[in-house]
């Protein structure tokens, strides 16, 4: 080892930590959850929602068209959860389950259940609200690790500028766009079929 060697030694030692750093940084930054919205009013929550776009899941794998959810506040304080869907074969098919709020100060994080058993309500999975229009007119739901995420609105079919609008508001939130898939709304949802989602 020459002299030379000994004098660039402290500023390639300089760059490594600045390397690292900046990817402890970078990594801290990505692992953080998305922002849940400052307050959601339950009673304007309410009511039917249309699923504009979603991130593919196995749980809506069966889904081709017409997907809502609709929500009503109980007696007891949770909210019964009515997902419907039309699959590709024309059938409705409908999931019945249960919401709760984890966060009373600002009811923006919840969990929801699909899955009972001798009356108890199994496997809770996040449901944050993380967008809200000004008049409940859309929401963004995300979960802390972002795996699964939904676009909803109270129209079925929003002009395409307000979409994009909401995509960009995910891509705030760090999701990534192109990862939601538009879910086609319009026909009529035949009702012959009640059977739970599997």
């Amino acid at each position: 080892m020459n002299e030379g060697d000994l004098c660039r030694m402290p500023l390639r030692a300089g760059r490594v930590m600045l390397v690292s750093l900046a990817l402890v940084v970078g990594g801290s930054v990505a692992a953080e959850p998305p922002r849940p919205v400052e307050r959601v009013d339950l009673q304007r929550y309410l009511g039917r929602w249309y699923e504009i776009a979603a991130i593919p899941n196995f749980f809506q794998r069966h889904c081709a068209r017409d997907t809502t959810a609709d929500y009503a506040l109980r007696e007891d304080g949770l909210i019964s959860v009515t997902n419907t869907c039309v699959k590709a074969s024309g059938e409705a098919d409908r999931a019945q389950g249960l919401a709760r709020v984890v966060d009373p100060a600002t009811k923006a994080r919840l969990e929801v259940s699909f899955v009972s058993l001798l009356g108890f309500q199994l496997f809770w999975g996040d449901y944050w609200v993380i967008g809200l229009g000004e008049d409940y007119e859309y929401a963004l739901i995300g979960t802390p690790t972002r795996r699964w995420g939904w676009i909803l609105a109270r129209d079925p079919n929003p002009p395409e500028a307000q979409v994009q609008a909401w995509l960009a508001e995910l891509k705030g939130q760090g999701y990534d766009p192109a990862e939601f898939v538009r879910t086609p709304q319009g026909g009529p949802v035949p009702l012959q079929d009640t059977r739970k989602m599997p």
